[in-house]
C-alpha cells in the first residue's frame, strides 16, 4: 500500500512563495483541501497539484482574453490605427490576508490592471514604492515621538512624493505566550525580566518597529533583552516558535495567535493603513482602490474574516496635493 505524501502549511507556502496566512485563507475558502493532524493542518501533493493546475488554468484564461481583446484592437499598419495598451502590472505589498482580498476585487474589474502580490515588511515596502517598485503599500508603523501610526514614516521616506494614506483597518497587537502565561508577562517592560527569551521580527516589519518604539520609550536597550536577535519573518511563523516553547514571548497581531494556538496579551489596536502614490498614471488605481474600500461587499468579506475593526476603512488619513 502506497502513502500519498502530505505537506504542512508552512512547506505550502514555501513551495507556492506566498504567506502562511494566505494558506491558511485558502484553506478556509476551500480552495485548497487540507486535514488535521494532531494541531497540524496537512494538504496532500495530489490535491496541491490540483490547485496549481486550477490557478494556471484560469491564469491562461485570463491571458487569452486579454490576448483576444487586444487582437481585436489590432489593425494593419496601413489603417493607421493602434493597438490598445497593456495590462499594467499594480505590486500591493505587505503581509495581511486583507490585501490578498484587495488583490480579488481588483482582479474582478474591468480595468487594465493586473494586481500582483508582495510580501515585504512596512518599512521595506515603503522603500520599494520610492524605488518605483511597489503601486499600493500596507504599514502599521508606530512612531513613539508622535505616537502616531503610519505617517511620520511617510511622510519622511516618500519626500518630494505626491501620496494619499487611507485606511483599510485597525487590529490588535501585542504579546504571544505560553499557555497559561507562565512567566507573567503582561507589559513591554516585562521582556527584559531575566529569564524571559523573546523571538523577534524582522528588521523593518511593523511588529519589529512596535517593539523597539516601546523599548526606546522604556529605555530598555534591545541587548538587554534576551533572545533579541532571534528572527522570524511572520506572525504565523514567530507564535510557532512560542508555541514550541523555544521562546517564551513575541510580538504580533492577534489573528495569528488564534491561528496558532498560543495565548495573546493585547497592548494595542493598530491602524494599518496602504499608500498610493498620487500621479497620473495612478488615477484609475486610486479611484478604484477607494472604490473597493468603501464597498459593502469589500467590508463583508473583511468581517468573515473576523479581528478586524472596519470603523475608519476607506477614510483618507493623509493627503498631499
Amino acid at each position: 500500500m502506497t502513502h500519498e505524501k502530505s505537506y504542512t502549511t508552512e512547506e505550502i507556502a514555501k513551495i507556492l512563495r506566498i504567506s502562511k496566512l494566505t494558506v491558511y485563507d485558502l484553506i478556509k475558502k476551500g480552495e485548497l483541501p487540507a486535514y488535521r493532524v494532531g494541531r497540524q493542518m496537512r494538504v496532500d501533493e495530489s490535491d496541491l497539484e490540483a490547485y496549481k493546475a486550477r490557478a494556471k488554468g484560469g491564469y491562461r484564461q485570463a491571458q487569452g482574453e486579454a490576448s483576444a481583446h487586444s487582437m481585436q484592437g489590432q489593425a494593419l499598419p496601413t489603417t493607421g490605427q493602434t493597438m490598445p495598451s497593456a495590462l499594467r502590472h499594480v505590486i500591493i505589498s505587505g503581509q495581511d490576508v486583507s490585501l490578498d482580498l484587495l488583490a480579488s476585487h481588483l482582479e474582478k474589474r474591468e480595468l487594465p490592471l493586473r494586481p500582483l502580490r508582495s510580501y515585504s515588511g512596512s518599512l521595506n515596502s515603503l522603500v520599494a514604492m520610492y524605488a518605483g517598485k511597489a503601486d499600493i503599500v500596507s504599514t502599521h508603523l508606530f512612531d513613539g515621538e508622535t505616537m502616531e501610526y503610519n505617517v511620520p514614516y511617510v511622510r519622511r521616506i516618500l519626500n518630494g512624493h505626491r501620496f494619499l494614506v487611507v485606511n483599510m483597518l485597525a487590529r490588535w497587537a501585542g504579546l504571544y505566550v505560553q499557555a497559561g502565561n507562565p512567566k507573567q508577562i503582561l507589559s513591554w517592560t516585562d521582556l527584559a525580566k531575566p529569564g524571559v527569551r523573546i523571538v523577534n521580527r524582522e528588521k523593518g516589519s511593523g511588529a519589529r518597529t512596535l517593539l523597539e518604539e516601546q523599548l526606546r520609550l522604556a529605555n530598555i536597550a534591545g541587548r538587554d533583552v534576551n533572545g533579541y536577535e532571534h528572527e522570524e519573518t511572520s506572525h504565523l511563523a514567530l507564535a510557532g516558535v512560542v508555541a514550541r516553547k523555544e521562546a517564551d514571548v513575541g510580538v504580533g497581531i492577534e489573528k495569528a495567535a488564534r491561528l496558532v494556538g498560543v495565548e495573546f496579551v493585547p497592548m494595542v489596536k493598530e491602524r494599518y493603513d496602504l499608500v498610493m502614490l498620487k500621479t497620473k498614471e495612478n488615477e484609475t488605481l486610486l479611484t478604484a482602490v477607494l472604490d473597493i474600500l468603501r464597498s459593502a461587499a469589500f467590508q463583508k468579506e473583511l468581517e468573515a474574516v473576523g479581528g478586524y475593526d472596519l470603523s475608519q476603512t476607506g477614510t483618507i488619513i493623509y493627503e498631499t496635493w
